[in-house]
């Protein structure tokens, strides 16, 4: 699910109880990801799903703060990250890319969680607005799809998050 041209994705269907997750953001770029959560909660809603919201500083700190609340009592079937990097004119683009990407595999790896992941990686605010928008493609609505269908998995298998 990357095509440009792509229309909003309509919500799969989630066997059982009404899923509960986290929409962990990191709004550095706010337009971008608050187009991005737009979309992620069209989807939730859609779908049945209820969702909290958690800001965080910034992309790098997304696999960190999942991390963190998979520690905590408070449980929830998936999660989606949302967040954007634009490369500069540093190194810098591609450590945070890597580490964030990483981190959120690393993360739902290794506890077995639902995730979605919406961080655009990408050369220009332009293209990230292109990717982020009400009437069309969105990859927050992507990802919030991907969490959804990543829960399907989950309650199929008996996998415990």
């Amino acid at each position: 699910m990357s095509t440009a041209d792509a229309p909003l994705p309509a919500a799969p269907e989630v066997p059982g109880p009404p899923p509960r997750l986290l929409l962990v953001r990191a709004p550095y770029y706010r337009d971008v990801v608050d187009g991005m959560s737009w979309g992620a909660a069209r989807i939730l809603t859609e779908a049945g799903a209820t969702h909290e919201t958690l800001s965080v500083a910034g992309s790098y700190e997304l696999p960190q703060a999942i991390r963190i609340v998979l520690r905590g009592p408070e449980k929830f079937d998936g999660f989606i990250a949302l967040g954007c990097i634009v490369r500069g004119g540093t190194d810098h683009y591609e450590y945070i890319c890597r580490e964030t990407i990483s981190g959120l595999m690393q993360v739902a790896l290794q506890y077995g969680i639902a995730l979605g992941s919406g961080v655009l990686t990408v050369h220009s605010i332009e293209q990230a607005t292109a990717r982020s928008r009400r009437d069309g493609y969105n990859k927050g609505a992507e990802a919030a799809v991907a969490a959804l269908l990543q829960i399907n998995v989950v309650r199929r298998f008996g996998a415990a998050s």
